[in-house]
């Protein structure tokens, strides 16, 4: 049996399968694994060192938006921190454009994460100002939940109108009532509280989308079962309203 494996560059090399040795074989499997180490950033080592497991939430939220996304054109992340869970969304759309309010966090990204060529990090605060052009699609995991309540209007106005007119937005929060498993530094960043329940996320964002669909999600899970119960929430928005 002849194999074609292929490195990280593109590069093929056709292998023999016959007379293949342990040896061999973990030589040709993992030799091309061996690349540059990807830093990770400030906010993630902290988890890495403090709060592992968390680690795992992250990446299972960014999967879930990976798979709902999959396929659109031009993609927008609001609030993507260090960028821990962006290059999973990355590999299924075609262009993703994350931005974040803090410059210390984009500088780092845009060193750290230079190997992402269909991905562009920028400084923006969002609903003060706006990313030139219409989206197919905008996303933002763990974000609304910081915005100050007297700016939720305004910002989710801003995300319908930056949508194209069958564009997909997905937001994702803790519910409330997980609020007191939250960690002190987590806890006290999250000031917009009443979106963080699943009945008020449903009604502000009914008014911006023609169609609305909640999730629930623990763990890993995303499920559809009863909302008041879930740890974090997902709401579904298609079709922005004029």
């Amino acid at each position: 049996m002849i194999r074609q494996l292929a490195d990280q560059t593109g590069s093929k090399e056709l292998i023999s399968m016959k007379n293949m040795t342990q040896d061999k074989a973990y030589e040709k499997g993992i030799g091309f694994q061996f690349v540059e180490p990807v830093k990770l950033g400030p906010i993630v080592s902290y988890s890495l060192r403090y709060d592992p497991i968390h680690l795992s939430f992250v990446l299972a939220r960014y999967k879930f938006v990976a798979r709902i996304l999959g396929g659109k054109k031009r993609v927008l992340e609001i609030g993507c921190g260090d960028a821990f869970g962006t290059p999973i969304v990355a590999q299924f759309v075609e262009k993703l454009l994350a931005i974040d309010i803090d410059a210390r966090l984009i500088q780092s990204n845009k060193e750290r994460l230079k190997f992402l060529k269909n991905v562009e990090v920028a400084t923006m605060e969002f609903g003060r100002v706006v990313p030139a052009g219409k989206f197919d699609a905008i996303f933002a995991v763990d974000v609304i939940e910081h915005v100050d309540p007297q700016k939720t209007e305004v910002f989710f106005n801003k995300i319908s109108q930056s949508l194209e007119p069958h564009g997909v937005c997905l937001l994702g929060t803790p519910n409330i009532k997980a609020k007191k498993y939250a960690s002190p530094q987590s806890a006290i960043q999250h000031i917009n509280t009443k979106v963080q329940d699943h009945v008020v996320l449903k009604d502000n964002l009914s008014g911006y989308f023609h169609n609305l669909f909640l999730f629930g999600m623990n763990d890993e899970v995303v499920h559809t079962g009863f909302l008041a119960m879930a740890h974090y929430l997902w709401a579904l928005g298609v079709g922005a309203k004029s």
